[in-house]
């Protein structure tokens, strides 16, 4: 079995297929897949959705409540009771996706620390795990999550495309680490292939950040670039050949830690 800790699944490209697109994932032997909240609509959404799929997928769907970056300089003065609200509903596993992106600044960087740091100690508040972005911003996203390494019960890196350096920074501070389709990138992906092999298998997570992030070694390519999770198991083999770790093993501990870290 395979979880996909990491689903955009609110995204409008999966409008017309849902159903099928959870189909061909159990199909593919991913079993449980985390939708991401990028904002508080967003993450209503997400709730709705794991609500309505319940009867007819009982304890497939899950989701994360937050606030991304990207969407800081929108957010309502009551935005942080709404995810307080959001976070009580029971198919609510995390707080995020949350924290900094340096890199295009769609929201104003003091504002993205303003909301960063609200979000940061709602986790703590609510003894909740905290689903992370960062971009172009590793510095002042670590120095805000030191503080509470030890005051929530998980912090989870997703989509990792970090150096060596921030790597091992992560793992000092007892952070999971999701990996995706970016690994598969025989481009923007070189520098991760070569350090994949320093993540323990017990604090190593799988996401495929659809529709985002297609793996490039899918033969034949897909004619849509849309990513989807069943497309997750070409994450697993690409982890695999660069760690000669065997695939069921990988399926097996990311599993496990998907299980623990979001209590699924």
């Amino acid at each position: 079995m395979l979880i996909d800790i990491g689903v955009n699944l609110t995204n409008k490209r999966f409008d017309k297929d849902r159903d099928e697109l959870i189909i061909r994932a159990k199909d593919q032997g991913v079993k449980k897949l985390l939708i991401t909240g990028t904002n508080v609509v967003e993450s209503q959404k997400a709730v709705a959705l794991c609500q309505d799929y319940q009867q007819k997928y009982p304890d497939t769907l899950y989701s994360t409540a937050g606030v991304h970056p990207h969407d800081a300089d929108g957010v309502d003065a009551d935005y942080l009771m709404q995810l307080t609200l959001l976070a009580k509903k029971t198919h609510v596993k995390a707080i995020g996706e949350c924290g900094l992106d340096f890199n295009r600044n769609f929201s104003e960087p003091v504002q993205q620390i303003k909301v960063f740091k609200e979000q940061i100690s709602l986790a703590a508040e609510l003894d909740m795990p905290l689903f992370l972005h960062q971009r172009d911003a590793f510095s002042p996203w670590f120095t805000e999550l030191k503080p509470f390494i030890d005051k929530v019960p998980a912090m989870v890196s997703h989509c990792f495309t970090g150096n060596k350096a921030e790597l091992e920074q992560c793992l000092a501070a007892n952070m999971y680490i999701g990996i995706t389709g970016w690994l598969c990138d025989e481009r923007r992906g070189k520098e991760l292939q070569e350090i994949i092999k320093l993540i323990p298998l017990n604090r190593l997570l799988i996401e495929t950040d659809a529709p985002y992030l297609t793996p490039r070694t899918i033969r034949p390519r897909p004619k849509s670039s849309r990513n989807e999770p069943s497309f997750l198991p070409y994450i697993v083999q690409k982890i695999a050949e660069l760690t000669a770790i065997d695939p069921n093993e990988l399926a097996c501990q990311t599993t496990a830690n998907a299980n623990q870290v979001f209590n699924l």
